[in-house]
């Protein structure tokens, strides 16, 4: 155990795996099992090297959430409209029914599935398109809305509800709702139009799409429930329009400017080179895909600064050069 290469052994393991192809979080696995046992050896009275539990593991990729595209839920919203219309008896339409609320809250109102499985008939107000989730995650309860369409889903389904032995929104074969029902039927639906879905995919979109249409972020943190901003903040990070639309803009502007050096010299306005290099020099930050939202906002200002020919308005290029992902 104290011999001089086994330290070396350790990251030599680490790095064969990594060459094979392993994900660094099952390299990761590898490494806590061994420095476990390298515990285990400690407290049966072996001399183990300090060193070699202090060896780290691999830094791991933050997950970033999946959603689905606009099309993509336009796809899945027709099929179970389809199967609504499409019912040919009371119990394929009850079942339709229930898969189509199910949908809407998970995707509209951004619930959990537990939430979902969970709710209860008192908690709901239709009339004013909202319910109460009892003690969710962290057991803290928060209200939540709904549009239209998620009501009118609702209820047409408690025409066909029926009564139950509990007061769960929800009763399949009157019983509450089991923990595979509706992520089955999800998963079934998905393949149909060809699109992969689950539940937790649907509460990404919600938040994605809220995001991109300019809702404020807090208000998506209290709607989904997350305790930290840091939390929802995560969403801005995978597909944020707002910067999208700026980034576009902005580079469609520097595009016309550029196109004018080509122009004659009486018919074009001249342009410094000092601000050339500035341009350039933020388009070349803007373009590294690990950028936090803020730092993109910022570099755009900057471009649209340069480009407006804003006097007396500081271009600090070198604040920009190291990028921070976020």
């Amino acid at each position: 155990m104290q011999g001089p290469g086994t330290g070396r052994h350790l990251l030599d393991f680490i790095d064969q795996r990594l060459t094979a192809g392993y994900a660094a979080s099952s390299i990761n696995t590898d490494v806590r099992t061994f420095h476990g046992f390298l515990r285990f050896l400690q407290e049966q009275g072996y001399s183990v090297p300090q060193f070699l539990l202090r060896i780290p593991g691999l830094k791991q990729p933050d997950p970033l959430p999946k959603f689905l595209t606009d099309e993509q839920v336009r796809l899945v919203r027709d099929e179970f409209e389809s199967r609504v219309a499409k019912a040919e008896n009371f119990r394929q339409r009850r079942e339709a029914l229930l898969d189509r609320a199910a949908f809407y809250l998970l995707w509209q109102s951004g619930l959990r599935m537990g939430e979902v499985e969970e709710l209860r008939l008192e908690n709901l107000d239709l009339e004013n398109r909202r319910f109460t989730v009892r003690q969710s995650k962290a057991l803290k309860d928060r209200t939540v809305f709904m549009t239209d369409t998620t009501v009118h889903a609702i209820r047409e389904y408690l025409e066909v509800r029926g009564p139950g032995p509990t007061d769960h929104l929800f009763l399949y074969r009157n019983q509450p709702l089991s923990k595979d029902l509706v992520p089955t039927h999800l998963r079934v639906a998905g393949q149909r139009v060809g699109v992969k879905i689950y539940p937790h995919r649907l509460r990404h979109t919600a938040a994605t799409q809220l995001l991109n249409a300019g809702c404020r972020v807090t208000s998506i943190q209290k709607f989904l429930g997350h305790k930290e901003l840091s939390t929802t903040m995560i969403y801005a990070r995978v597909h944020d329009q707002t910067v999208a639309d700026d980034y576009y803009a902005a580079m469609s502007q520097i595009e016309k400017r550029l196109d004018l050096l080509g122009e004659p010299e009486n018919n074009r306005e001249p342009i410094a080179e000092d601000e050339r290099v500035q341009l350039l020099a933020l388009t070349e930050q803007l373009a590294a895909p690990e950028l936090g939202t803020e730092t993109r906002l910022k570099i755009v200002t900057q471009m649209r600064q340069v480009l407006l020919g804003n006097e007396g308005i500081p271009i600090s290029v070198p604040a920009f050069q190291e990028v921070t992902p976020v």
